[in-house]
C-alpha cells in the first residue's frame, strides 16, 4: 500500500478502490449522519443499509433513489431493535462496517458486546484507535486509548498497542514507530503503566508485533518533536518521528484527543477495534468531517 499522509489522500484511495465495503447504520436520523452517508456515496467510497427506528426520514428515503442499488432500509420500532438488527446484519456478513446513527453509544454497545448475538471477537479486547491530521505535524498520527480503556492492564496495553500498530499499517507505514506515553522518561513502580512499558518493548523485541520501531516512557512533546529530543538528549527512532502514540489512561488520551480538536485544528477519526468488524461510534461533538473520516479510516483493508 502506498502511503497515506492525510485524509484527502485516504480518501482519494477508497474511491479508486473496487469493490466499496458496505455499511450498516444503526438509526440513521440526523443530519451529521446524513452528511457522512451522503458523501460516502457521492465520493464512491460505501454502500449502506439504513436500520430505522419507526420510519426513515425523508432525506435518507431519498438516498435509495438517488443511488440506485446502494442503499437499502429497514426500519424496526426501537432504537434497541435497530441496534440489534445493525449488529445481526454484520453478524451474517451484510456488512463490513457498524456506524452508529442517531442512538446512545450505550444502545448500540449493548447488543455489540452481547455474549450470545454480539460481535466482539472471544478472548479479545474492545478498545478504541483514533487517527489525527494534525496541520503541524507533517503525517497522520495514531493514538490510543482516548475512549474505551480506563487503565490498561498489561493485556489490555498489549492488545491496544497491537490494534494501534494494525492501523498504521493500514496507512501504508511499513514500520511504525511506537511512543509509550509518560510524563518522564523514567521507569517508576509508583507508575504501573511504567512497568508494563518494559515488558512491551521486551514483547516487541521478540517480534510480537512485527516490525516496528518502539520507545518509552517518553513524553508527547519529545515524541513528536526532534528538537526536544535533541535537548534532551534522547536517542531514539522514535522521537520526533512517532507514528503511533499509547497513552497510559483514558484520561491522558481523551484530554490529548480534545484538545488536538479544538487548539490546534486537527481533524481526527476514530473505530473499535477487537470486534469482528470495525465500529464507528464517534461522539456527538465531533464535527462532520470527523465523523466521515471515522468511516474511511474503518472502510480500509
Amino acid at each position: 500500500m502506498n502511503f497515506i499522509s492525510n485524509f484527502d489522500d485516504l480518501t482519494g484511495m477508497l474511491a479508486q478502490t473496487h469493490g466499496r465495503k458496505r455499511v450498516a447504520v444503526a438509526s440513521p436520523a440526523d443530519s451529521h449522519t446524513f452528511y457522512v452517508v451522503e458523501r460516502a456515496l457521492s465520493e464512491g467510497i460505501a454502500d449502506f443499509v439504513l436500520v430505522c427506528v419507526e420510519e426513515c426520514k425523508p432525506d435518507f428515503a431519498d438516498l435509495a433513489t438517488r443511488f440506485p442499488g446502494r442503499v437499502d432500509i429497514e426500519t424496526l420500532p426501537t432504537v434497541d431493535d435497530a441496534a440489534r438488527r445493525a449488529v445481526a446484519i454484520v453478524r451474517e456478513g451484510g456488512a463490513d462496517v457498524l456506524m452508529k446513527g442517531s442512538m446512545n453509544t450505550d444502545n448500540l454497545l449493548h447488543a455489540v458486546l452481547n455474549k450470545e448475538h454480539g460481535i466482539l471477537e472471544p478472548g479479545r479486547v474492545l478498545s478504541h484507535v483514533t487517527v489525527t491530521q494534525i496541520p503541524a505535524y507533517g503525517k497522520l498520527l495514531v493514538f490510543s486509548d482516548a475512549a474505551v480503556v480506563p487503565r490498561p492492564t498489561l493485556d489490555q496495553f498489549d492488545a491496544i498497542l497491537d490494534y494501534a500498530v494494525s492501523v498504521s499499517r493500514k496507512l501504508g507505514v511499513a514500520r511504525p514507530g511506537v511512543a509509550l506515553i509518560n510524563f518522564t522518561e523514567k521507569v517508576n513502580e509508583k507508575f504501573p503503566h511504567t512497568i508494563y512499558y518494559e515488558e512491551l518493548k521486551r514483547r516487541a523485541a521478540e517480534g510480537r508485533y512485527g516490525d516496528i520501531e518502539i520507545g518509552g516512557p517518553i513524553d508527547v512533546k519529545t515524541a513528536l518533536d526532534a528538537e526536544s529530543g535533541k535537548i534532551k538528549n534522547i536517542n531514539s527512532p522514535v522521537v520526533g518521528n512517532a507514528d503511533v502514540l499509547i497513552f497510559p489512561n483514558i484520561e491522558s488520551g481523551n484530554v490529548f484527543y480534545k484538545t488536538l480538536t479544538l487548539f490546534a485544528g486537527a481533524e481526527t477519526a476514530g473505530m473499535l477495534c477487537g470486534t469482528t468488524v470495525p465500529v464507528v461510534v464517534a461522539s456527538r461533538a465531533d464535527s462532520c468531517e470527523s465523523k466521515f473520516y471515522s468511516l474511511a479510516i474503518a472502510c480500509v483493508d
